[in-house]
């Protein structure tokens, strides 16, 4: 399902999109029709992989895997979003998201989150989200504070260090 809010397009990403999206930036562009510059992503291709891999899966992944942030003003691609898979049987679920370098610190990563948030809401067995960043302040600690996340547990991490967990309940 596509998500809109006032300066963005989420797009879901199914497994032809992610496949173009692995081609390459020019493949991309011609398959959402919009424009798609270099280093829109600082993930790589693996974390478009693994997506591909889980929607074939099963059909009950669609819509909680990877979406591509599309920003009104100028149709580009200004980085990647989504949820790491479907609701679990508790109701929880986890987002995360990047920003392209030059569409920072305009507010889009925190609005660009609220649209994750209030899609995942409208799913009634989403009761918890969480979300993970590393342990120390950041922009993306700022985001998830802002969209109302609290900072509930520190991680030790082998591969990524020391990490934080927030999380947002649904509001009753």
């Amino acid at each position: 399902m596509i998500v809109k809010t006032a300066n963005l397009i989420l797009i879901p990403c199914d497994i032809e999109t992610l496949n173009a999206a692995i081609q390459g930036n020019e493949n991309l562009a011609k398959k959402l029709n919009v424009n798609v510059q270099d280093n829109w992503t600082e993930f790589g291709v693996a974390p478009l992989k693994y997506s591909i891999s889980r929607l074939k899966e099963s059909e009950e992944e669609k819509n909680w895997w990877t979406y591509f942030p599309i920003y009104k003003q100028n149709n580009t691609l200004i980085g990647s979003c989504g949820y790491k898979g479907k609701p679990t049987v508790e109701g929880i679920i986890e987002i995360g998201y990047e920003i392209a370098h030059q569409y920072r610190n305009r507010g889009l990563a925190t609005e660009l989150a609220k649209g994750l948030i209030e899609n995942a809401f409208k799913n009634e067995t989403v009761k918890l989200i969480i979300a993970h960043t590393l342990g120390q302040e950041n922009a993306s600690t700022k985001v998830l504070q802002k969209c109302g996340f609290t900072k509930v547990e520190e991680i030790n991490d082998p591969e990524n260090g020391l990490l934080w967990k927030w999380q947002l309940k649904r509001q009753q």
